[in-house]
């Protein structure tokens, strides 16, 4: 899964995020979000600054369309945003 996921799923009505229609069911936004992640630390200063402000709207829009999860907060480990209910 790309950025393209991620953009297509926020670009979507209402305030559900789900991506399985831009790419297969299972794929999750959660998953682009760590790739993008992951990347950062294969990247230099200048590059890596860009992708973290991106990173960070990215966080907020999701923070923003997503709720509390309780029933996921053993997956905090993974990161703050595994812990969110995405869809109804």
């Amino acid at each position: 899964m790309d950025d393209f996921a991620i953009r297509w799923a926020f670009k979507q009505p209402g305030r559900y995020l789900n991506a399985a229609k831009a790419y297969s069911p299972g794929i999750e936004v959660e998953d682009a979000r760590d790739d993008l992640e992951r990347a950062m630390l294969h990247l230099p200063p200048g590059v890596k600054r860009d992708l973290g402000r991106l990173l960070t709207r990215i966080g907020e829009e999701f923070e923003r369309r997503a709720l509390p999860e309780p029933n996921n907060i053993g997956l905090a480990v993974f990161g703050w945003w595994w812990t969110r209910m995405r869809e109804r």
